[in-house]
């Protein structure tokens, strides 16, 4: 079931609601600059369990309007409780990847985690995609700066070398090109501004306000989220666990599906 839910005056967001008569949600939240169609491997394989899932389209991305404007996180972050708001959802696990992870970071401390009983984060951009003082283990601020650059410059180029490093198992080449089409789906505009988030964004001090059960997936070879991260999350957030995922780079919901999914399961059920 489809629905665009209006989040500002002029601005609506794409979710897809996938078997909504399951007995357990979970709303994922993608990454930067896919859409909620990444989540595919999810859907064929939890909703046949009975899980209602619901892929939401971030704002600038996939199906949802592409304003000008906003896209730090609060912002996202507001999208999603309108999302939780106009589906009436209760008690369900909120699961995000990279900047979606960071994202749903973001709305657990804003938002209180209305709605949410369960936190699940993917190759998180949390809790900074860059390196900060006190905090040496995201990448630099200049790789950053280089991929905002080459978004002007030529953006189907920059989503290829992204592709390149995003997956740790080979991929054949029609995924290859089915992943590379996610991000063309965006707007340039919202894809430069994320990128811009990441430079401005942190979320150490919304660590602590995560008062719900959090699980924690990370590729041990991520090149875009370094595993650190996940260390860092699973010491900053009360009541985590963390799971590495020994075979996976970034892309680990692909990399190693299976034992992405039965975890995932396994904790939301």
């Amino acid at each position: 079931m489809e629905h665009w839910i209006r989040v500002e005056p002029n601005v609506k967001i794409y979710v897809n609601d996938i078997n909504p008569l399951g007995s357990r949600t979970i709303l994922f939240v993608h990454g930067w600059p896919a859409n909620h169609q990444m989540f595919e491997y999810q859907y064929n394989q939890l909703v046949p369990m009975g899980y209602r899932c619901i892929g939401m389209d971030m704002r600038g991305f996939g199906n949802s309007d592409k304003p000008l404007g906003r896209y730090d996180y609060n912002r996202l972050a507001d999208d999603i409780r309108c999302v939780i708001g106009a589906l009436g959802l209760q008690d369900i696990t909120l699961g995000g990847h990279s900047t979606g992870g960071a994202v749903a970071i973001r709305y657990m401390a804003r938002h209180q985690g209305y709605g949410v009983s369960k936190l699940a984060l993917f190759a998180s951009a949390a809790p900074s995609l860059i390196q900060r003082p006190g905090f040496p283990y995201g990448t630099t601020r200049e790789a950053i700066e280089q991929i905002i650059q080459a978004t002007y410059v030529d953006r189907p180029k920059m989503l290829y070398d992204f592709g390149e490093i995003f997956f740790y198992q080979k991929v054949s080449q029609p995924f290859s090109d089915w992943f590379f089409q996610l991000g063309l789906e965006a707007a340039s505009w919202s894809t430069i501004a994320v990128s811009k988030a990441w430079l401005e964004e942190e979320l150490f001090n919304d660590f602590p306000r995560i008062q719900v059960p959090t699980l924690i997936l990370h590729g041990v070879h991520d090149q875009v989220c370094f595993f650190p991260l996940a260390e860092a999350q699973h010491q900053g957030i009360r009541n985590s666990v963390l799971i590495p995922f020994e075979n996976s780079g970034h892309g680990l919901f692909y990399d190693e599906r299976d034992k992405f999914n039965l975890e995932l399961s396994r904790f939301a059920k």
